[in-house]
């Protein structure tokens, strides 16, 4: 555990969890500062707390001195690691690390940590579900909404603490170690940060850096990319696939979902596939991601199909908003890449007009062209990628330049017809026209919650 008293410690980036982060060290009674891009006046809500805890708040900037003086460095994981400032600072040979790697020297009990480009969210939720209803203290935290350090205060040695982790965040560990880490799926994202796939995918493949012999891995079975994950592991490895018998993890086998628990072992009965309530065969791959992780802790099959039957989806993933004559809403704004996209859009089997765009993250949108051509009837095209999206698609399906989310299910609605579909799964991220994608599903669900009955 680390002894930060009277240490010097900047924080980078003021969003939640560096907002947080900042708190936990002052409490810990180091001398901290915080740094951010964002002017004065943009942090003038945040900056009396951080004042009346005798923080320190440089804003508008980071400067290089700032940087050199102190002992430790905190970068939030929206900071990427090549801003001017950090990338000189690890040159100097100076202490730099993320949120996560922070909270987790300090955090107690075990650690389930769960990655992938889609799926995240469901997954992280629906683990913390099963082992919050199998009777053990449970936290739930990440990525998913509540940073990681907020969780150190109520851990014990008996916690679980579940959490969902990103790319952003795995650049940044030293020493996080996971009993339990999950890889779901390696599909391009955030190309424009990381700058290559390759990138991207070894970042996420650091979720098992710090793994040992008596520690476990589960892993996309029919995910190429995350296959190549088990080359660079100590853990044991188990698999989950939604299309065929494994060794050793979960597989559908007929109608049921199967667990095997070591290879030549008697497969195991965990549920039906029927009562999963979740739309698309990849919320099935996220059930069988759950099904190994909780068996691996030992959880029961009964408690955990029990959990999963009562399992509904989470907000901003394929949630279904209302039906307003005959034309079902959904709202998909967590779909924040391509291979989101056609994950949701793979959920319907046609008559879909589809809501797509935000501000591009160097996605490649014809690989989306085929299943366009076969499910979708129109596309509404919004944000700053909307030009980009619009070049790309041309002539593969109609396009209609909405420009904002409003004026797109405007649109969409009088378009469609009772029976199809209208879909906001956008590929994009929201930092164009909104705060986060919460922001951007809430406001999709205030414009369909307002649209008339005729």
């Amino acid at each position: 555990m680390m002894d930060l008293k009277n240490k010097r410690v900047l924080v980078v980036g003021l969003g939640k969890s560096g907002l947080s982060a900042a708190m936990f060290l002052r409490k810990l009674g180091a001398r901290v500062t915080v740094s951010d891009t964002r002017s004065a006046t943009a942090l003038a809500k945040e900056t009396p707390a951080l004042l009346d805890a005798g923080i320190m708040v440089e804003a508008g900037g980071h400067g290089l001195l700032t940087f050199r003086r102190q002992d430790l460095i905190v970068v939030s994981p929206g900071v990427p690691m090549d801003t001017p400032e950090v990338k000189q600072s690890l040159d100097y040979g100076m202490k730099v690390i993320g949120e996560l790697e922070l909270a987790s020297c300090f955090l107690k009990g075990r650690i389930v940590a769960i990655t992938g480009s889609n799926g995240k969210t469901t997954t992280t939720t629906l683990v913390g579900k099963i082992f919050a209803d199998a009777g053990g203290p449970t936290q739930v935290g990440g990525n998913i909404g509540v940073p990681v350090i907020e969780l150190v205060e109520n851990s014990t040695p008996e916690t679980t603490n579940v959490l969902e982790v990103s790319s952003f965040q795995l650049e940044t560990i030293e020493e996080f170690h996971p009993h339990i880490a999950v890889v779901l799926n390696i599909t391009p994202d955030h190309l424009d940060r990381h700058g290559s796939f390759e990138a991207y995918a070894a970042a996420k493949a650091r979720i098992t850096e710090r793994q040992e012999a008596d520690d476990f891995l589960v892993l996309n079975g029919e995910d190429k990319a995350t296959q190549m994950v088990a080359a660079k592991t100590r853990a044991q490895v188990f698999w989950f696939s939604g299309r065929r018998p494994i060794k050793q993890g979960a597989f559908v086998h007929g109608d049921s979902i199967l667990f095997i628990p070591r290879e030549s072992a008697k497969a195991e009965p965990v549920m039906p596939v029927s009562e999963i309530h979740l739309k698309g065969s990849h919320n099935v791959e996220n059930v069988l991601a759950a099904v190994c992780a909780a068996r691996l802790a030992g959880i029961p099959a009964e408690k955990i199909r029990a959990s999963v039957a009562s399992f509904k989806a989470v907000e901003h993933r394929l949630e279904f908003v209302r039906t307003v004559n005959g034309i079902e809403f959904y709202n998909d704004s967590k779909a924040t890449n391509v291979d989101a996209a056609m994950k949701a859009l793979a959920s319907f089997p046609k008559g879909i007009h589809l809501i797509l765009g935000g501000k591009d993250k160097d996605s490649d949108y014809t690989t989306m062209s085929d299943m366009l051509r076969e499910r979708v009837k129109a596309v509404y095209s919004i944000g700053s990628a909307a030009e980009k999206i619009e070049r790309q698609l041309q002539g593969v399906v109609k396009m209609v330049s909405a420009g904002t989310l409003q004026a797109a299910v405007n649109e969409a609605a009088k378009a469609a017809t009772a029976g199809e579909v209208v879909l906001l799964s956008p590929a994009c991220s929201s930092f164009d026209q909104f705060d986060n994608y919460e922001h951007r599903g809430r406001m999709f669900r205030q414009f369909v919650n307002d649209l008339a009955l005729t």
